[in-house]
């Protein structure tokens, strides 16, 4: 028959076989066909700040970016970010040979590990993980090495022991987040100083996403990994402006690494996007340069979101998480009487009109991650307040 193919091989490349629809998808999908609230994808509902939104407005009437931009990205935003990362935390990187710019922080992660992962190597991952680490080590040919965050005293918590034992003569790249997506956990630096001392000790190259840094919370504070005695040289730094700024959509990421690793990265994503976001580049640029109220300001506002959705988790039944940093709540639904958090998430739609996401697909191991359900509250405290009066129904 016309159109079709001898070849009894899938179409979709091996490497990605176990990977269907996002989840996310998926649930947002579910909330849209239900008209539930959605706490399940981490987006914000409301823009960021009004002056950054009329930056990208400017650039674009005044034609910059609307052409291919520099393939490392523009140099004001380069030259923001190297001020930021020297501002914030005392890092000194060149911008013009130490600082990428790609399209989100979901293709600094797919450009690094491409880089820097060959068939065979090893990787290993915290996890629970976001989908895409697992999908980007597969596309690299690499295979992934969980060590698992488990719950301890009110959070999921890191044991050294098996960070360090997970370490073989096959290991290529420790991958890092913190703060912690889904768990809302923030490495102490007590951790950090640990994870730092195995890199350098078994000469690892560490990936660590910290695109959740300004939103750290009560007595958490966010260090980068690369600040830490010998990882300047070994770490590749992941940033983003969606998560700070709330503008998900322009999908603004960043590296920083010594030029060796930005010209591995930058090798992979000139082929994967070339370049992208040309206007939102400057607006982002200027977004960076906005006073530490800023940040100060947008911090306090989640902490009172998070506050109002873990007392209304807590208070209709569920086992609540209150996490250190990150817009996610993690909780365990085995108090409902539930334990199977797909299921649980396919059918809250219908039972309390709310959308959450099953941590299980997080997971290598199902099992481990099955009781666990996570919301998302970077969303409209009066979106939260109606959340958590529908979740009562339960």
């Amino acid at each position: 028959m016309a159109g079709m193919t001898s070849s009894a091989r899938p179409h979709l490349n091996r490497r990605l076989a176990e990977f269907g629809t996002t989840i996310f998808a998926e649930m947002s999908a579910l909330a849209v066909a239900t008209g539930a609230i959605n706490l399940g994808q981490g987006f914000p509902d409301t823009d960021g700040p009004k002056e950054v939104r009329e930056a990208a407005v400017r650039a674009l009437r005044e034609g910059r970016g609307n052409q291919y931009p520099p393939g490392p990205g523009v140099p004001e935003l380069r030259t923001a970010i190297a001020a930021h990362q020297l501002r914030r935390y005392g890092l000194s990187y060149d911008p013009d040979t130490e600082v990428l710019v790609t399209a989100g922080a979901t293709e600094a992660i797919a450009a690094s590990l491409l880089a820097l992962v060959e068939p065979g190597d090893e990787v290993v991952a915290l996890e629970p993980y976001y989908d895409s680490y697992a999908a980007s080590i597969a596309l690299a040919g690499g295979r992934r090495v969980p060590v698992t965050l488990r719950p301890h005293d009110g959070s999921f918590r890191l044991d050294l022991d098996e960070l360090r034992a997970a370490v073989t003569d096959r290991t290529r790249l420790l991958l890092i987040n913190t703060p912690h997506n889904p768990t809302g956990t923030v490495l102490t630096r007590a951790e950090l100083a640990a994870i730092a001392e195995l890199a350098v000790e078994r000469d690892l190259l560490v990936v660590t996403d910290e695109v959740y840094e300004h939103l750290v919370f009560d007595a958490a504070e966010h260090l980068p990994l690369a600040s830490f005695p010998g990882m300047r040289e070994r770490t590749v730094t992941i940033g983003s402006a969606g998560k700070t700024f709330s503008f998900t959509g322009w999908k603004v990421g960043w590296v920083t690494a010594v030029p060796e690793l930005v010209t591995a990265v930058r090798s992979v994503k000139q082929f994967l996007t070339y370049v992208s976001s040309g206007p939102f580049q400057y607006a982002v640029a200027e977004a960076l340069a906005l006073p530490d109220s800023y940040f100060e300001d947008f911090r306090r506002s989640m902490l009172a979101r998070r506050d109002i959705l873990a007392e209304g988790l807590t208070a209709a039944g569920f086992e609540v998480f209150r996490p250190a940093g990150t817009y996610f709540i993690t909780t365990d639904i085995r108090p409902l009487g539930e334990k199977d958090g797909f299921a649980f998430c396919r059918a809250l739609p219908e039972r309390a009109g709310v959308v959450a996401i099953p941590n299980a697909v997080f997971y290598d191991d199902r099992e481990a991650g099955a009781p666990f359900v996570r919301f998302a509250f970077c969303k409209r405290e009066e979106v939260l307040r109606e959340a958590v009066e529908r979740l009562r129904a339960l």
